[in-house]
């Protein structure tokens, strides 16, 4: 079975001044809609696929060699995701290190950062037990100032003491050693947990995954207990039904399902593929989908408890202290949790499940990319020499995360998570849908199913791999364009060169589709264009199951296998089988389907 990782619950985007939590209400139907219809169908699609060839994002595309490409269009979207994610993963690790002390560095307003229009929750209420007239009338107009013109020394600790935050995009200013130093801890954390593949990555996956668990139920327990967390949950929860007609809801619902289930990313094919050979992935998708699923509606009920309380102390509309994206996790969230009695402590909780979380999901990016790697070389040398590759890929992506941890990191960190992992997502995945339902056909990867389960895909599926979510995707990316707004920042607005760089960046990993598939018919045998693209679609002769044991019926060898009659069953790499069979070099390998 794949353990897969419970992601944290991404921000829902907004691109004009409405926070996150406003949509949050609005948000909850399309989910469902987009996890029942393209969550769940396209999640066992990958399960099914990789575990079938037992291969990672590249080889199993030996179904369909032209469309190769869709594999590779994985790895730069991984290669994006795994870059900047570490970056938040930092931020935790410097925020869980900043709650140990007896009063949060954040929890009020007299730090040498702080500036004359910082009004915390905490300083309001000190003045508040003032007996002097004075003491009184300013706090009244702090109160006042707090309330319409609001700077929470939460705000201020995350923009002018972590961040630095510049002026402009393009000022980059200094790299801020302290997340610098938060960045090298992460990814070396990172590597330790891969050095020996999925063999250690698996045994620490049972504890970030379920570990979370622990942090939340604690964290909901606390917030459900605290007045005003009824109002938060029931904001959470309440419907606004004149947003469900808005294609930006649901294209975020869409891309919060992708990025929270990990379609598209070749995480779940390339994890599938240590699965044993005829291990039921079409229980695990189901199960995985909805309990990943559920807790990011858990997590909901936690952050909003928190959130009601906090608007409850302030006595303003829950909106109002809502926020998205990481000022939701290092700003509003952060500032409620001085107002809890023990603050230290359930910070510290808070940011080490956020740690733990993203963790999780940094090992599956990071294993896509090496299992990719090797996949592709794939002789004997990188075989034996895999914890080399992890360490260069760790290497290059804590260089490559560098520029984020510089004053204008921040731009540049919601840039990535806004274009190169959004709808490039969703096009991934529909061309991954058409190319094998149609291409290699629905009939074709059914038998396939039925000869690794016993049993064909459920009608139910069937219907949603041929019609349904690829329909659904198509008009969600449609009406996501027409109805396209620039990305923001709180003020912040994007010059339209940086907007630029962001659409080359999610260009990047689609493009990868027609190149590779124009330079796969260019090296194809045929006389004609129509037999080049024939001969370019149809699958490999060694597509199939990697184990000789397992190629029966349509697959089974009409002769012994040798190196000589070009048939190669090559397993994905040595981590990969118990049972020895021979490699493309002659050599025998062993192949580990435990997970």
């Amino acid at each position: 079975m794949v353990l897969c990782p419970a992601r944290p619950p991404r921000r829902t985007r907004t691109s004009h001044g409405a926070t996150g939590a406003t949509r949050s209400s609005a948000f909850m139907f399309p989910y469902f809609i987009m996890l029942i219809f393209c969550g769940i169908p396209l999640f066992f699609m990958e399960l099914s696929f990789g575990q079938f060839a037992s291969q990672g994002c590249l080889g199993v595309w030996r179904i369909s060699p032209m469309f190769k490409g869709v594999g590779y269009g994985m790895m730069v979207v991984s290669t994006y995701i795994g870059i900047y994610y570490n970056v938040v993963i930092c931020i935790a690790f410097y925020y869980f290190f900043s709650s140990m002390t007896h009063v949060l560095p954040w929890a009020y307003c007299n730090n040498p950062w702080n500036t004359a229009d910082c009004a915390g929750v905490l300083d309001a209420a000190n003045l508040t037990n003032g007996s002097q007239s004075t003491a009184l009338s300013s706090n009244l107009s702090q109160l006042f100032n707090y309330t319409l013109h609001r700077t929470s020394p939460s705000e201020e600790y995350w923009r002018l003491y972590v961040l630095k935050l510049s002026d402009d995009i393009g000022n980059f200013g200094e790299v801020r050693l302290p997340l610098l130093g938060c960045l090298g801890v992460s990814w070396v954390v990172v590597f330790l947990c891969l050095i020996r593949g999925v063999k250690s990555s698996g045994k620490v996956v049972y504890f970030t995954a379920t570990f979370p668990y622990v942090v939340l139920t604690i964290l909901f327990v606390r917030g459900v207990t605290l007045e005003g967390a009824f109002t938060g949950i029931m904001y959470y929860l309440t419907p606004q039904w004149d947003k469900i007609l808005e294609a930006k809801v649901w294209g975020d619902a869409a891309s919060q399902i992708f990025y929270s289930l990990g379609c598209a990313w070749g995480g779940l094919i390339t994890m599938a593929s240590y699965n044993k050979f005829h291990n039921n992935c079409y229980r695990d998708s189901v199960i995985i989908s909805i309990t990943n699923c559920a807790t990011s509606v858990y997590a909901g009920f936690v952050i909003f408890s928190i959130l009601g309380f906090m608007a409850n102390h302030l006595g303003v509309d829950v909106s109002r202290v809502a926020d998205h994206g990481p000022g939701l996790a290092f700003v509003a969230y952060p500032e409620a949790l001085t107002l809890l009695p023990i603050s230290p402590l359930w910070s510290l909780l808070f940011f080490f499940m956020l740690i733990l979380l993203g963790l999780g999901t940094q090992f599956c990016l990071l294993e896509t990319l090496v299992t990719a790697i090797v996949d592709e070389v794939g002789n004997e040398w990188i075989l034996q020499k895999k914890t080399y590759v992890t360490l260069g890929v760790a290497v290059a992506g804590f260089l490559l995360g560098i520029p984020l941890t510089s004053q204008a990191g921040i731009y540049w960190l919601l840039l990535m998570d806004n274009y190169a992992a959004s709808f490039s997502l969703v096009v991934i995945s529909c061309i991954m849908c058409v190319s094998i339902m149609y291409i290699y056909g629905h009939r074709n990867y059914f038998q396939d199913i039925q000869m690794m389960l016993g049993f064909p895909p459920p009608l139910f599926f069937q219907i949603c791999w041929r019609f349904v979510s690829p329909a659904i995707i198509f008009f969600i990316l449609i009406f996501t364009v027409i109805q396209y707004r620039p990305i923001t920042y709180n003020h912040y607005q994007y010059p339209g060169w940086a907007v630029a760089i962001g659409f080359l960046m999610a260009l990047s990993s689609v493009i990868c589709i027609p190149l590779y598939a124009l330079f796969q018919l260019c090296r194809t045998d045929g006389d004609t264009l129509l037999q080049r693209l024939k001969n370019a679609t149809k699958p490999s002769r060694d597509w199939g199951p990697a184990l000789l044991e397992h190629r029966t019926g349509r697959y089974a060898p009409t002769t012994a296998p040798s190196p000589e009659d070009g048939f190669e069953v090559q397993p994905l790499h040595p981590d990969k089988a118990q049972i020895p069979i021979v490699g493309s070099n002659g050599s025998s390998r062993l192949q580990d389907s435990r997970i």
